[in-house]
């Protein structure tokens, strides 16, 4: 079968994959694997594919928003993908989770516009528990701070006139604040496939908290590094389970 948004057949896709935002970044990934070969890379969508401990995955770039990112987990489940994992950045909630932390996703406050088209308003966003276990163990292997629980996303990343309810999302427990995990645990639990997510934490998005916004730090890259390898780990460990 041909995946026209894609553009790669699923004949080629194995049955695991990592998502990403940034196409820079599913590059660097896929240098990783063994025998990375690069498939496609259509707008937003690059794809890669390569083994890591002898398990067969692909590397695939989505872009940033929940829309676009949705396209190529569609794409993806329809193509064969049984396993999607996120990994991808985000802003914190707590001064106990300054950047370059960690943040496993449990589930997600389906603040976007994408999922109240997809199903009806009470329906959870929640990531797989046997992932999400996977991803906690292998990102607690290496040094720095690793929570795991609820993320919130948003569509809204520059603030507009009407004020985005941070305070009440925090109030409430949530950890973090994206853009694609929510659109992520519901195409999934849609077209029976299990995801699961995890995230580098690159500022603040709480404004007592707000400083300079600067993702492109060594802190932050060393997370970035930390958490590709849980999610390579955690996909060796899920592979035999």
């Amino acid at each position: 079968m041909y995946l026209p948004i894609l553009e790669v057949h699923s004949e080629q896709l194995p049955a695991f994959a990592i998502v990403c935002g940034d196409p820079r970044r599913a590059e660097l990934i896929a240098k990783k694997l063994d025998g990375a070969k690069e498939l496609a890379y259509a707008r937003e969508y690059r794809t890669f594919v390569g083994e890591y401990k002898g398990v067969k995955l692909a590397v695939v770039s989505h872009g940033v928003g929940s829309p676009g990112a949705a396209v190529c987990f569609e794409e993806l489940i329809k193509g064969g993908v049984k396993t999607l994992i996120r990994v991808g950045t985000a802003g914190s909630y707590s001064a106990d989770h300054p950047a370059g932390s960690l943040i496993v996703s449990t589930a997600a406050v389906r603040a976007d516009g994408l999922t109240k088209q997809l199903v009806p308003e009470g329906f959870p966003a929640v990531a797989d528990s046997e992932i999400v276990n996977a991803l906690y163990e292998s990102a607690r292997a290496s040094e720095g701070i690793v929570k795991k629980g609820i993320t919130v996303t948003l569509d809204v990343f520059f603030s507009g006139v009407v004020e985005v309810p941070h305070k009440l999302y925090k109030g409430a427990g949530a950890l973090a604040v994206e853009m694609e995990i929510a659109a992520l645990y519901v195409v999934a639990a849609l077209r029976g496939a299990r995801a699961g997510a995890i995230v580098a934490l690159d500022g603040y998005a709480d404004s007592d908290l707000a400083a300079e916004y600067d993702p492109h730090t060594n802190v932050v890259a060393d997370a970035v590094e930390r958490e590709i390898q849980a999610a390579l780990e955690a996909i060796a460990k899920l592979a035999v389970e």
